[in-house]
């Protein structure tokens, strides 16, 4: 579980120090983006122990959680060939077809022919899957909403707007 973020005054943390002392050490380089991708890096960490703390309180991996929520928000009935979920969980079809096996026999998910192509199989959601996925979504939000409360609501939108700036170079 995330704990509530501790307030620091500007130019108190972990990574101010690292810059100070690299710029110390080496004032020739240019020190900038370690204060910033120090900071990302230092976030996703935190993140991804808070993530799978919330998944795991659901019984969920969070490569369950990933296919789970993407069939959710597919929407009904909740369904999406196998290539569609290579798409959108970026793995390749021999880890969809393992994980999609293991989902199957805890009763996450079901398959059924493609009622559009004999051939073709669909991924759907059980019941107990989108319990599942809903429960680890809703605690999900809660955690990571705990994490923003150390924005002001106004500085939200506009910290999304510059992570997106940066991110959108490595979208396809």
């Amino acid at each position: 579980m995330v704990s509530a973020p501790r307030a620091t005054t500007p130019g108190t943390d972990e990574v101010d120090r690292i810059v100070a002392a690299w710029h110390r050490e080496r004032p020739d380089l240019v020190v900038e983006p370690l204060a910033v991708f120090s900071r990302v890096s230092r976030l996703a960490r935190h993140l991804d122990r808070a993530r799978r703390g919330a998944f795991a309180r659901h019984s969920l991996e969070p490569w369950e959680f990933d296919v789970l929520s993407a069939l959710r928000r597919a929407g009904e009935p909740y369904s999406l060939s196998p290539g569609a979920l290579v798409t959108a969980t970026l793995v390749t079809s021999g880890t969809m077809t393992n994980r999609i096996d293991r989902l199957e026999a805890r009763g996450l998910v079901e398959r059924h022919r493609s009622p559009g192509d004999r051939r073709g199989v669909l991924v759907q959601l059980t019941a107990e899957g989108r319990e599942r996925v809903d429960a680890a979504m809703t605690d999900l939000l809660d955690v990571e909403g705990r994490v923003l409360d150390a924005l002001a609501p106004e500085e939200r939108p506009q910290l999304a707007d510059l992570l997106r700036t940066v991110a959108a170079q490595f979208d396809d």
